[in-house]
């Protein structure tokens, strides 16, 4: 009997251990191929069946898909809102993109297969919806952004990339249709500024002229321009006749970056009818 209860024991233990290995959410690494993962964290109180939208986070230089689940105001905004969060890791410290200053030669695949495989993963273990989802990220997450709505808009329902740019040189149009984009900029931002900047061999792509390119690649006219006062943001905004929205929104600040953008962002696409 002593014996039967050991083994009872051992095997209940080594269960438990190999289920924590499965685990896969906010506090333990999705793995996918290539030694690459994120992390997810459902909306509180979710019941794991009801599919539900996504807002999809990459973070910026340095940064880690941890480091973005350790946000808790992030996480209780995109809770609120009812949405998943989905927190992407570039392989090293930065994002393999174009023109970048430890990329240069980089044609971004490597990246975009990565995004691929994300939400492979996650649609198929979570109950996501993929038709509701929003590709974000802050600085260099914001680069990584501007190249995901350029080479897979048709992946993502909205994009929102926030105080980021294309290296160097500016493409003069994308490889998949015009999307919907709010962009969010400070108007002094040193780091990634509106004109860009030199680093090492490389440059930061002004980012007037990245909203030109968009403008004229999706045929966006200019509808409108609001403020909002809670964000102390003004937005220019537009509209192309298959109903994509383009938004340029710009804040009396520096390079800072604000959880609430992403309500704020997903609400604009929400109001036009985007996630229906």
């Amino acid at each position: 009997m002593r014996i039967f209860k050991t083994l009872t024991i051992a095997i209940g233990l080594f269960g438990t251990t190999a289920t924590a290995a499965l685990a896969c959410g906010p506090n333990s690494q999705c793995k996918i191929d290539n030694n690459r993962h994120y992390y997810i964290a459902m909306p509180a109180g979710h019941d794991g069946k009801t599919p539900v939208g996504a807002v999809v986070f990459s973070h910026g230089y340095k940064g880690t898909a941890r480091g973005t689940m350790l946000n808790k105001k992030m996480r209780k905004i995109v809770s609120d809102m009812g949405l998943a969060l989905i927190a992407t890791k570039s392989k090293g410290d930065d994002w393999n993109l174009p023109y970048s200053p430890s990329n240069y030669n980089s044609n971004g695949e490597r990246e975009f297969r990565y995004f691929d495989n994300v939400i492979e993963h996650a649609s198929a273990n979570f109950a996501i919806d993929t038709s509701k989802m929003m590709a974000t990220g802050f600085s260099a997450g914001g680069m990584m952004t501007w190249n995901l709505l350029c080479a897979r808009s048709d992946k993502f329902a909205a994009f929102a990339p926030m105080a980021g740019t294309f290296w160097l040189k500016i493409p003069n149009g994308c490889k998949t249709p015009a999307t919907n984009v709010v962009h969010i900029h400070g108007k002094t931002d040193r780091t990634v500024p509106l004109g860009g900047r030199q680093i090492r061999q490389t440059k930061q792509g002004d980012v007037p002229t990245t909203i030109a390119m968009y403008k004229s690649f999706g045929d966006f006219k200019k509808i409108s321009t609001t403020k909002n006062k809670q964000y102390s943001m003004t937005c220019e905004n537009h509209e192309n006749a298959s109903g994509k929205i383009f938004n340029y929104c710009l804040f009396p600040g520096r390079h800072q970056f604000n959880s609430f953008y992403i309500q704020y962002a997903w609400d604009q696409f929400a109001a036009k009818g985007v996630f229906n």
